[in-house]
C-alpha cells in the first residue's frame, strides 16, 4: 500500500518518528518526509541514515505556511508533532494549545487542501478524563480531528486517530531517568509506588498506527490494549536488571499527575468495537440538530468501568523485566553498566 507513495511524519525527529522512519526506509516506499523544527536532530538523522528516500523539512505545525510547504505530493501523514511533557504544559498551557490543538488543525487543513489520502493523528491516554493541560490539549486535538473528518469525503482525505499509553524509554519518560539515577548512584525517585502506568514499546506504538491505517474509518480513534505496572514495581525491576542497590525515594506526585491512566472512558467503552488486540471507538455522527435528542436519545449509559491501567493486566516484577529486555535501549544500557563495573573491578 505504501509502494511508490510519499509519507510525511510531523514531529519526525522524535522517538516515534525515528521508529516509523526506520521501519519504512527499507520498503518500496517512494519518500519519507521528516517535518520538524529541530534542525540539529534533522542533521543527525541525515548523517546517520544517508538515504535518498529521506527528505527533511524545517517548519512548525503552528505555522500553516510551513506545513503547506511540506505537503506537495504527500499521500499519507502520520501526525506526531506535539508538546508531550505534562509539567511543561502545566506551566505553559497556551503553548500546548498552539501546538497540540491549533497545530493539528493546520496539518489537517493543509492535508485536505492538498488531497492527502490518509492522516493518522497520534493521541495519548491522558486525553481520556483529562486533568492536566497536556491531556486537555490532546482531548481537544481528538475533537478537532473528529470534527475535521466530517468536513471532507473519506474518499478524498480520511482522517482518524490513535490513542496509546506511555511508550517505554521514550524521551522524558521515567525509565531513562531511573537508569541515569542508578548510573550516578542517586536514589530512584518515584512519585507514588502504587501509581500504575501502561507499558508499550515504540514498536507496538508503530503497530497501532499501522493498524489504524488499514482498519480505521473517518473519525475513528483506535486504541491498543496494553499491560501495566505499578511505578514501585517498575523501579524495582530496573534495579534488579542492573544489579543495583540504590535507595527508592518517594517524592510525591507532580503537577497534573493521575494515580492511574485511562485508555477508554466508560462512555467510549459502550460504543467501542473490540477487535482483539485493539479497540475501535467510532466517531459521534450526530449533527447540530440537537432538538431531536430531547425527544429520543440514542446513547446507552453504563455502570461498567473504564479501561485503565488499574484494571488491565498488571505485570509482576519478573514480567516487567521481560518486557524491559525487549528494548534495545535497556539492553545496551545494561551492557555498558556491566562493562563499566568489570573495568572498575
Amino acid at each position: 500500500m505504501f509502494k511508490n507513495k510519499t509519507l510525511l511524519i510531523t514531529g519526525g525527529t522524535g522517538s516515534f518518528g525515528n521508529a516509523v522512519m526506520k521501519k519504512f526506509l527499507d520498503t518500496d516506499i517512494k519518500e519519507v518526509r521528516i517535518f520538524s523544527r529541530d534542525e540539529k536532530k534533522q542533521d543527525d538523522m541525515r548523517k546517520q541514515y544517508k538515504n535518498n528516500k529521506l527528505k527533511f523539512y524545517i517548519g512548525d505545525v503552528r505555522d500553516l505556511a510551513s506545513v503547506k510547504n511540506a505537503m506537495h505530493g504527500v499521500d499519507y501523514i502520520f501526525h506526531a508533532a506535539a508538546l508531550k511533557q505534562v509539567p511543561s504544559c502545566e506551566f505553559f498551557p497556551l503553548e500546548a494549545v498552539k501546538t497540540n490543538i491549533l497545530g493539528t488543525d493546520n496539518v489537517l487543513t493543509a492535508a485536505i487542501d492538498y488531497n492527502v489520502k490518509k492522516v493518522i493523528c497520534l493521541s495519548t491516554d491522558k486525553a481520556a478524563y483529562p486533568i492536566n493541560a497536556m491531556g486537555i490539549s490532546k482531548a481537544m486535538m481528538e475533537k478537532v480531528l473528529i470534527a475535521k473528518s466530517k468536513t471532507v469525503s473519506p474518499e478524498n482525505t480520511l482522517i482518524c486517530g490513535t490513542r496509546y499509553g506511555n511508550v517505554m524509554a521514550s524521551r522524558g519518560s521515567v525509565i531513562p531517568l531511573f537508569i541515569e539515577q542508578i548510573k550516578s548512584g542517586q536514589p530512584l525517585t518515584i512519585t507514588d509506588p502504587n501509581m500504575t502506568r501502561f507499558l508499550m514499546s515504540l514498536e507496538e506504538a508503530v503497530e497501532l498506527v499501522e493498524f489504524a491505517f488499514h482498519n480505521a474509518e473517518a473519525g475513528d480513534i483506535m486504541v491498543q490494549k496494553a499491560p501495566a505496572s505499578t511505578i514501585g514495581d517498575l523501579a524495582q525491576a530496573i534495579k534488579e536488571l542492573f544489579g543495583a542497590d540504590n535507595e527508592i525515594k518517594i517524592i510525591g506526585t507532580r503537577h497534573g499527575e493521575k494515580l492511574y491512566e485511562t485508555l477508554l472512558t466508560r462512555e467510549e467503552y459502550v460504543v467501542a468495537e473490540d477487535m482483539g488486540r485493539f479497540f475501535k471507538v467510532p466517531a459521534d455522527q450526530r449533527d447540530l440538530n440537537y432538538d431531536k435528542y430531547f425527544i429520543e436519545g440514542n446513547q446507552k449509559l453504563t455502570t461498567i468501568d473504564e479501561y485503565n491501567s488499574q484494571n488491565t493486566e498488571l505485570l509482576n516484577i519478573e514480567q516487567i523485566k521481560e518486557k524491559l529486555l525487549t528494548l534495545d535501549y535497556v539492553k545496551d544500557e545494561i551492557k555498558k553498566w556491566n562493562e563499566n563495573i568489570y573495568v572498575m573491578n
